[in-house]
């Protein structure tokens, strides 16, 4: 194991960790992505199956709480160095450089009645990481974004899952791909929207569901809604006609949760 201590913030290993941070294009090229945090980094050990590259860590501001042993450097930076280099605002001190598993549909295992949660569309990285988050705390067997508009190793979306993007099975696919995997599987498509909807509460979530999620502002576009076998809504009793899609999605799984537990 490879062992190092960086003082100048213009050294390539820092430059090269800012443009994985930085940049999609980066990530997918090297096939590598940034995670920063113990917890984070610990979930990835426990639950990923991949390999830590690099680790950056500060000693004035953290001490390391694992061995080593999955690591092919492990990089001493000092405090101005790691200002450079954190992410967030608030800081532990340490940063990986992690390697990308390939993961796809073919790739998710389903128990019995699996609960899916698919997304279209949904952009914003703080949103599918809150997403990731309760479906972690629900228990759901996969998260499936069709059509990514941001790529699955932003470090928004790791940061605000908390580490939860590896705790669960988590991929990209299209749309067809993916209402083609839920039906040969005979797994209910279920869609929120306003449109044509009943009552979540008044759907039976017990057997195996995918709960279908789009953007605030332009909901599921018609593939999804002719595929559904169902359409569901939210009740909105005040003056606005939506909620959050973190919101709407958590509502919507721990539904399925009650259910299941009745």
């Amino acid at each position: 194991m490879e062992s190092l201590q960086i003082t100048s913030t213009q050294n390539p290993r820092i430059k090269n960790l800012v443009a994985l941070q930085q940049k999609s294009q980066e990530r997918r090229a090297q096939g590598r992505f940034v995670v920063e945090g113990k917890r984070e980094i610990l979930h990835f050990l426990s639950h990923y199956g991949s390999e830590i590259h690099e680790l950056y860590y500060c000693p004035e501001l953290c001490e390391l709480p694992f061995p080593l042993s999955k690591s092919g450097a492990t990089i001493e930076v000092s405090r101005n160095v790691y200002e450079k280099i954190a992410y967030r605002g608030s800081t532990e001190g340490i940063i990986a450089i992690c390697s990308v598993k390939p993961f796809g549909l073919k790739d998710i295992t389903l128990k019995e009645n699996p609960l899916i949660i698919v997304l279209e569309g949904v952009e914003k990285p703080g949103n599918i990481g809150a997403i990731l988050r309760s479906a972690d705390a629900a228990g759901v067997d996969a998260v499936i974004v069709c059509d990514p508009l941001t790529d699955l190793y932003n470090p928004n979306i790791i940061r605000s899952s908390i580490g939860a993007c590896f705790t669960k099975q988590f991929t990209a696919c299209t749309t067809d791909e993916c209402i083609d995997f839920l039906k040969k599987r005979g797994i209910q498509i279920l869609t929120a929207q306003l449109q044509d909807s009943t009552p979540y509460y008044d759907q039976d979530m017990k057997r195996g569901t995918a709960i279908v999620m789009g953007t605030e502002d332009k909901g599921l576009t018609d593939i999804w809604r002719k595929a559904a076998d169902a359409h569901i809504r939210i009740p909105m009793l005040g003056k606005l006609d939506s909620l959050n899609v973190s919101v709407s999605a958590a509502i919507l799984m721990f539904e399925a949760v009650r259910q299941r537990n009745n």
